[in-house]
Formats: structure tokens, sequence, C-alpha cells
């Protein structure tokens, strides 16, 4: 695997991305935001009136995506650890305002999301839109790192003595996603449609 195919693949597992920029006083700020992707570019958005975004606006900002899959039992507290899947890019974000390419933009971000909802639900309104601020960053300056398998071992805590003094191994994390749940709103003849229902491993992050 290539690390490029690498870092889409965290990409397409995960939702949510860490934005850190630095505010207008100068001190350091990160936020969790939505996200999406395509080709060599990430997308994040959020209002016109948040501070993430005007401080990203035409700077340089890290976007970080990181997924747990296990905590790490080792014979030694030195060892203990996790296996996660992490993608970090650095670059300056640029405002998408061309309104075709800011809804393409929206599109991107919600089909990430929630797979299917662009075709179904509603699309922005004119104020909406407008109170919308998307950000691009491209994809050029990325960094993966995977940690897998067992835990890191002394090789004196695997003498006779010593190797069975304590459960060593990985405790893996599985991710799954529960039975939907109606809005109070919905009339009680509307079922689950195939695009909420069926999201899962085949289609959409884990």
């Amino acid at each position: 695997m290539t690390e490029r195919t690498a870092l889409h693949d965290v990409l397409d597992a995960g939702i949510v991305c860490h934005l850190a920029y630095v505010a207008e006083d100068g001190t350091p700020r990160i936020v969790p935001t939505g996200y999406g992707h395509e080709g060599d570019t990430l997308y994040v958005h959020g209002s016109t009136g948040a501070a993430s975004l005007r401080g990203g606006a035409g700077a340089e900002v890290c976007v970080n995506v990181t997924l747990l899959d296990g905590v790490i039992y080792s014979r030694a507290v030195f060892h203990h650890s996790v296996n996660y899947r992490s993608a970090t890019i650095h670059g300056t974000a640029t405002p998408v305002t061309d309104p075709d390419a800011k809804l393409h933009a929206l599109h991107v971000i919600t089909e990430h999301i929630a797979p299917g909802s662009w075709d179904h639900a509603r699309g922005p309104s004119p104020q909406e839109f407008a109170k919308t601020a998307v950000l691009a960053l491209d994809l050029t300056e990325a960094a993966v790192k995977i940690r897998t398998g067992g835990p890191g071992e002394e090789p004196e805590d695997l003498t006779p003595d010593r190797v069975g003094a304590s459960w060593a191994g990985v405790l893996p994390l599985v991710r799954a996603w529960g039975t939907p749940q109606p809005c109070r709103h919905l009339p009680e003849d509307v079922g689950v449609p195939d695009y909420v229902s069926l999201r899962g491993p085949q289609h959409g992050p884990q």
C-alpha cells in the first residue's frame, strides 16, 4: 500500500477532523469539524461567523484525522500503547467562494458524512448558502502514521519467570452503527430508507 492510498483510506474511514489554526490574537486553536475529500482536495465547512473558518481562510493550517483501533497491553507500562491510523495535512486553507465550486464542496462533505442524503434532503437555501463558509486544503503535504500489531517487549520481560506475570496483548476497538432513531416530527409510516439503514462498512466510515 502506498502512502497516498493509506491517506485516502484514513480519510474515507473518518468523519470528524480537527482543524488547527492561529487565531487573530496569535494563540493556537483547534476545533473538531466534519469534512469531505475528493481527489487531492480536503473540504471543511462551518458558519461564516466561526472563528475557525475566519482564522483559517488564506492561512497556514493543520488538519488531523485519527482513528483508534485498539489498546495495547504490555508486560511493562513503558510499552503500553494504542493501535491507530492517523492522517495529518498541512497547507494553506483556500476559501471556496465560487458558487458552483462551493455547492460542489458541500455536496462532497454531505455525501462523506451521510451518504445518499444529498439526493433526498432539501438543498441549501440562499440564506443558508450565504451563512456557510467552505475551506479547501490541498492534500499534497500530508503524513500518515499507522500502528498495528501487538506489544513491544523487553527481553527481560520474556524470561520464563516473567512472561506470565501479567497479561499482554491487544484489546481491539470495534465500532458499529446503532439502530436509526427517527425524529419526533417524522410520521410513523415513514420507514428508514436504505441510504440510512444500510450505512456500514461498505457504505461509510467505520
